[in-house]
């Protein structure tokens, strides 16, 4: 009887039709960081504003635009530093030596 009789459920080679298992283990989930999140939103922001300038919803300076998303991006790459090194304090804290 050849293996291409009956099916069933092995491969020619006598195995299990099962998928490979990796013994590796799986990577960490790492957080996101603070500067992508930031310049995604500048981007986001940036395209946003452009558009609705193209509609002629507003009049928009590009002086005070470029100023104002500077002051945003600043100011949240700074409260962002400040909470993930907090974050950092807490997991140093609470760690088994």
């Amino acid at each position: 009887m050849s293996s291409h009789d009956a099916p069933t459920g092995r491969t020619n080679y006598g195995s299990p039709a099962a998928p490979p298992r990796s013994d590796a283990p799986e990577p960490a989930e790492s957080p996101a960081r603070v500067g992508t999140i930031v310049w995604g939103l500048i981007v986001v922001a940036l395209a946003a504003l452009i558009i609705v300038a193209q509609l002629g919803i507003v009049a928009l300076n590009g002086t005070y635009v470029v100023i104002g998303l500077m002051i945003g991006a600043g100011a949240a790459l700074v409260i962002g530093g400040l909470l993930s090194a907090r974050g950092r304090d807490k997991a140093a804290r609470t760690r088994k030596s």
